[in-house]
């Protein structure tokens, strides 16, 4: 959240109840806009088929086409997002700014190709028309596109353009498919083409406001590669949440609940509905931390690391210590105690809101829905303290907490899908949110402890240069680069716009 900061501190610090307001207001598009504007969008679209008298088969099947290729996206964006974003903060921070655009070229070309062979295989053998394996396959690559450029955007300071964008492009998907559910009547085919299309005018608004961020790119487009063997560790903590935050909902494809879609998809409404419905819960706690470590915490972060680079006294950095765990302490007992509130609130009234609402959920899915907003509540708070312990570049505790997590919810959820047990639904999940939190608490006590040894003393075993895997795979993909630029395009052209002689080929 880069340069949100210095926006939120200038409204908090303005006096008055509408002043506050805004500065919430703020916090919550930017922290959480995208999400609840893109579940908007996703449901505005199964509210168009629903008006354009879709049968309920083509419903099922369009936003099983949804689910996977989102998930999919997300999987292998996960493995690539905390490494890209540790390379643009140590290039901004080493005031190489030309480096950054580069490594988001890269990163498409080793992402792009790597969903092309994964999910590709998966569609050929899905059994699905072969019009909805390419639609598909579409929308994964344009979201992969867009988690990319998310890790990017957190540089930029113009946040009122990054809102507009969002806002506009899923607008502009749902008018089309509520015109064309009108006039022409829905389809499976046109309703995807619309959220691909929201979706793709948002990754060019996002690229254009990028480029006008940062410079004309220098260097390798694959240096970051490098940085997965610098911090091995972080690659696996991003891979490990996604896995315990969405592995649950894969298992209940292939449960007792699932209901088979068509060929190799599959869905489990009752279990997928309310899990999306919890979710919701830990709203407050998001906007609520993203306030807490930007306005308050990050100052007394950034005093006290600056004290070791200007040379301050020992005096003045133990009181700054004290005083910065002083905040972190209070500032995560009051998300603690806003997520017990808001948890509380959803499983008392949830049941009732379910009950208006047509969601058709049945006793079984509010049972999932009370221990899945315990679940996620846990989650939200171990969360917030795994992103302090990147703060202190605690890696190893950050792994430990999330690895745990994916394995006990998956394990257990494994577990229970086999027995077929549906009672006790969501409690897998629940079980890995309780492990993650309680490893989270311990670490960063842990860790806030031994500040200066971590800072000081504990350095991170870095790989020397080209010595890595991901080393040595980035210089080959250079190498492979560099080769194709000096060839240039086809017709003997060199990149320099110059006509070159074309060698004879040998036999």
């Amino acid at each position: 959240m880069a340069g949100i900061g210095f926006s939120l501190n200038r409204l908090f610090q303005k006096k008055g109840m509408l002043n506050l307001c805004r500065a919430y207001a703020y916090a919550g598009a930017v922290a959480i806009g995208p999400m609840v504007m893109g579940v908007c969008l996703l449901l505005g679209i199964s509210f168009v088929s629903q008006v354009a008298g879709m049968p309920q088969d083509q419903r099922e099947i369009m936003n099983c086409m949804l689910t996977y290729s989102l998930l999919v996206s997300l999987f292998i964006s996960s493995f690539f997002n905390m490494i890209l974003t540790r390379y643009i903060s140590d290039m901004l921070y080493e005031e190489k700014r030309e480096r950054v655009m580069p490594s988001f070229y890269g990163a498409l070309a080793v992402m792009l190709p790597l969903c092309l062979v994964l999910y590709g295989t998966v569609l050929l053998f899905s059994g699905v028309p072969l019009v909805y394996r390419i639609i598909s396959m579409w929308f994964a690559l344009t979201m992969i596109v867009v988690w990319t450029q998310m890790n990017y955007l957190s540089a930029l300071k113009d946040y009122r353009a990054i809102a507009m964008g969002f806002a506009s492009s899923m607008l502009t998907g749902f008018l089309l498919g509520l015109l064309l559910a009108v006039f022409r009547g829905g389809s499976v085919t046109s309703l995807m083409f619309c959220v691909i299309l929201s979706y793709g005018i948002m990754s060019i608004w996002y690229f254009i406001l990028m480029l006008g961020y940062f410079p004309h790119g220098e260097g390798s487009p694959f240096s970051f590669l490098q940085w997965f063997d610098k911090c091995r560790t972080l690659a696996l903590t991003g891979v490990f949440v996604n896995l315990g935050l969405y592995g649950h909902l894969v298992i209940m494809y292939f449960g007792p609940l699932h209901r088979k879609i068509m060929g190799l998809f599959y869905a489990a409404p009752s279990y997928d509905i309310p899990s999306l419905t919890a979710f919701f819960s830990i709203l407050i706690t998001t906007i609520g931390f993203v306030t807490s470590v930007e306005v308050r915490f990050y100052p007394e972060y950034r005093r006290y690391y600056s004290l070791y680079n200007d040379g301050g006294s020992i005096s003045d950095i133990e009181a700054a210590e004290d005083r910065m765990v002083e905040v972190l302490s209070r500032e995560l007992t009051y998300c603690g105690y806003r997520q017990a509130v808001c948890t509380v609130l959803f499983v008392v009234f949830g049941g009732f809101i379910m009950d208006v609402l047509p969601l058709g959920m049945m006793d079984l899915g509010k049972g999932i829905f009370r221990t899945l907003c315990v679940g996620y509540g846990l989650y939200a708070i171990a969360n917030a303290m795994m992103l302090i312990l990147l703060y202190f570049e605690d890696y190893t505790g950050s792994v430990l907490a999330t690895g745990a997590f994916a394995l006990v919810a998956n394990t257990i959820t494994i577990w229970q899908a086999a027995r077929g047990d549906t009672a006790y639904y969501g409690v897998g999940f629940m079980a890995g949110a309780i492990v993650y939190f309680t490893i989270a608490i311990v670490r960063l006590e842990w860790s806030t402890r031994r500040l200066p040894y971590l800072l000081l003393g504990r350095q991170e075993a870095f790989a020397a240069p080209g010595a890595g895997v991901f080393s040595r795979l980035g210089d080959r993909l250079t190498r492979m680069d560099r080769r194709m630029q000096r060839r240039g395009p086809a017709g003997g052209v060199s990149p320099d716009g110059k006509k070159r002689a074309v060698r004879p080929h040998r036999r």
